[in-house]
């Protein structure tokens, strides 16, 4: 009976090997593919504004924080280029300023959330607003490859932002064409550019856990 006891026992170790090692590579694999996960279910919960699913997926502060930080950078760097010596660039700057905080509370919301997972981030202009009508096309989580049609160029040869380019046409914008990966173990980008000539911009990603991730910051500045 000991006998046989001992043979049952060492045949059964090969299938919890073949079971452990299974379960090991299962985790593995969902932890790589946690990230789009997490960017897919929240595109979709910010189109549908479920604020409750975006809160669970955005880390509000943190964001709140860098979009400061990116707007601040992106209005210095438009003052310094148009400025040269021009006494009104004080005044610009001054005007700079009093937009960033209803900018940044307004793209701190899941309206703005919706925006920059549509390829539409802020720009610093005054009075704006997110505009996150969801573009067609695949989501980033579902295609890290370039979307096709989104690398247009401006009737008569003038170049600019597609999807301005096609709003100004009353046409609905075109989607960005968009990459998407790891920086770093703990950190994951989406990167939105709408032409070959145009700027670019990442939603970044932060590893929380081991599979847990959330949107905390914004790249305005690629």
């Amino acid at each position: 009976m000991a006998v046989s006891t001992t043979k049952k026992k060492r045949s059964a170790r090969p299938l919890i090997v073949t079971l452990v090692v299974v379960v090991v590579i299962a985790a593995l694999g969902f932890a790589y593919a946690s990230p789009y996960i997490a960017l897919n279910n929240l595109k979709r919960a910010a189109d549908a504004r479920d604020a409750q699913t975006v809160n669970r997926y955005v880390d509000f502060p943190a964001l709140r924080e860098s979009l400061k930080q990116q707007v601040t950078g992106l209005l210095t760097r438009r003052l310094d280029s148009h400025g040269n010596g021009n006494p009104l660039a004080a005044i610009g700057a001054m005007i700079g300023v009093a937009l960033i905080g209803p900018l940044v509370d307004a793209y701190a919301t899941p309206d703005g959330v919706a925006a920059l997972l549509n390829g539409m981030p802020p720009r610093g202009e005054p009075g704006e607003r997110p505009n996150a009508a969801p573009v067609t096309g695949n989501p980033p989580a579902a295609s890290a490859s370039a979307s096709p049609g989104a690398d247009t160029d401006a009737p008569g040869g003038a170049t600019g932002n597609a999807s301005d380019n096609a709003t100004s046409r009353g046409a609905p914008p075109q989607p960005p064409q968009t990459t998407a990966g790891y920086r770093s173990l703990n950190e994951f980008a989406v990167t939105y550019q709408h032409g070959a000539g145009d700027a670019r911009y990442s939603a970044i990603f932060m590893r929380e856990g081991l599979f847990t991730w959330k949107l905390a910051a914004v790249n305005l500045n690629e």
